[in-house]
């Protein structure tokens, strides 16, 4: 697009661009796409697969705007819609010792006393085990009620500590994943991985936009990466204003 600046835009989604597992506002999306974009190039970097990320940005017509997406990391990347590249946790750490990341997991969330309980706790993706005590298939509310839960109680910090105790031995990391859960992936495969896919870009500077930011959390590397300039936000509303001042858009 003629007049961009050699700058690249990548944005954490949940807690960045929506709330947790929430559809993107209007206003935001037609501002990146018509405000943003015009400007810099723009890019989405997630936990999440492809198909969730297509659910929070209103349906492939918007994601397919996006100059890259980067589902599970960076692990699978698309880049205007286009797949080019993914990679396989299973092909990488192998089925004995993945089975034994499940097997202890199961174990260790059966063990706990939570608001509420219910489907779907270990999700098996790409490039990453997502564990959700709670249950994926959980309400909105018991989302809610399991994350005010988690902040107090620190089910989710505490899960990470026993895992890394577990697993020391391996070539795995553990972070606290979104609102809900913990992300398992191999060392390395955190969302640093997705730099590597722009690095022949030779971009002036790289952006990059997160909530999750606190060691432990599935920003922290990449906010932390010498190769970004990072942006700590609290909402989606926060990210907006904080775009507004960077690319002084008055409106």
């Amino acid at each position: 697009m003629i007049g961009r600046k050699n700058i690249l835009f990548l944005f954490d989604v949940d807690g960045t661009l929506t709330k947790p597992r929430q559809v993107i506002s209007n206003d935001l999306k037609e501002f990146l796409l018509n405000k943003v974009k015009p400007r810099v190039f723009i890019g989405l970097v997630s936990g999440s697969d492809y198909p969730k990320i297509v659910e929070q940005m209103g349906g492939e017509h918007v994601t397919n705007q996006f100059d890259y997406v980067f589902c599970e990391n960076g692990v699978v990347h698309y880049s205007n819609g286009e797949l080019k590249s993914s990679e396989s946790i299973l092909n990488f750490i192998g089925e004995k010792t993945l089975q034994s990341v499940i097997n202890f997991s199961l174990g260790y969330m059966s063990q706990l006393e939570l608001p509420a309980k219910r489907g779907n706790f270990i999700e098996f993706r790409s490039s990453m085990i997502n564990m959700c005590p709670v249950g994926r298939s959980c309400s909105q509310a018991e989302r809610d009620e399991f994350s005010k839960f988690d902040m107090e109680h620190k089910i989710r910090a505490k899960f990470v500590e026993a895992l890394q105790a577990k697993f020391s031995e391996t070539k795995l990391k553990f972070a606290l994943g979104g609102q809900i859960s913990v992300d398992v992936f191999p060392e390395g495969w955190d969302k640093t991985y997705c730099l590597q896919h722009v690095a022949n870009e030779n971009f002036d500077e790289i952006h990059f936009f997160g909530d999750k930011t606190m060691p432990g959390g599935n920003d922290y590397e990449i906010y932390n990466d010498e190769r970004t300039i990072s942006h700590k936000v609290i909402s989606a509303e926060d990210t907006h204003n904080q775009l507004r001042q960077i690319l002084n858009i008055n409106i």
